[in-house]
């Protein structure tokens, strides 16, 4: 055999050992992952992102969940904020301009909810869309105070609304909360990726719940923890889940802990005593 001849057969012999090593990986992190309810490895960075000074001050300073994370966490959180910075294009609406306080909190608040899976950059979005106040929207020719249209990629929000809703913490109602919560729960069908699997898995796991549970179903409605709005459809149900779980997780566990659990485990959400 020529030294050329053993040169492709070593590499074929390669391709072939990384492609059985990845089928084999695949298997095992979705055997992990239907028994633990996360991903079997969650972090893996190669080349490490970073903000500006500026930028890390905002964190500091107006995001709270930022502060409540042990140090190893921040490092983490602030380099996935950089790579979510960098993934989107930002643009701003009706003549408000972009800040670095606009663009970190927004970014902030979409790393916040995907802190706990593998993949967390949202891909169904491309852009983001920032509005001074409320917009007029063409999806219905009413005024909206935020938006995802996944056939475009594109997440629109009321910096007005976005920003009260941090001003008011404990009040289950967050818009950008709300508005990624449905993005994410529309990416989980666009996508395959691990995390979006478990998120995908774990909401029909809670429907099926629900509707094994009728008595269950009439107690969320009697209590009304969950405003009204939750039971437009499925979407907004699970936005509001979302919003209340980030909001008032004590209170959120303390009266539905079996529905905590499910949401808790499609976010995989163990950070900052969840």
């Amino acid at each position: 055999m020529t030294n050329s001849g053993l040169i492709f057969n070593i590499i074929l012999l390669i391709i072939i050992g990384l492609f059985v090593l990845r089928l084999v990986y695949r298997f095992v992190e979705q055997y992990y992952a239907e028994s633990k309810k996360k991903p079997l490895i969650l972090n893996f960075i190669l080349f490490k992102k970073t903000l500006s000074k500026e930028q890390v001050r905002i964190l500091e300073k107006q995001f709270t969940f930022y502060r409540r994370l042990s140090y190893k966490e921040q490092l983490l959180f602030k380099h996935r904020v950089a790579k979510f910075i960098n993934s989107k294009s930002f643009y701003g609406r009706d003549g408000i301009e972009l800040t670095d306080e606009i663009i970190v909190l927004i970014s902030a608040t979409a790393v916040k909810l995907t802190f706990g899976f593998r993949d967390y950059s949202i891909s169904i979005l491309k852009t983001i869309l920032v509005y001074p106040e409320a917009f007029y929207s063409k999806i219905n020719d009413q005024l909206h105070k935020g938006e995802v249209n996944p056939m475009l990629g594109v997440l629109a929000l009321s910096w007005k609304d976005f920003k009260h809703g941090y001003d008011i913490d404990n009040d289950n109602l967050n818009l950008g909360v709300h508005e990624f919560g449905h993005a994410i729960h529309l990416n989980s069908f666009k996508n395959n990726d691990i995390s979006s699997v478990i998120f995908r898995d774990g909401f029909k796991a809670l429907k099926m719940y629900l509707k094994e549970n009728q008595n269950k179903r009439q107690q969320l409605l009697s209590i009304k923890y969950f405003r009204e709005y939750a039971y437009t459809n499925e979407y907004e149900f699970m936005a509001v889940l979302i919003e209340c779980f980030i909001e008032t997780p004590h209170e959120f566990k303390s009266k539905f802990p079996k529905i905590y659990k499910y949401v808790k485990e499609m976010l995989n959400f163990n950070f900052a005593n969840y």
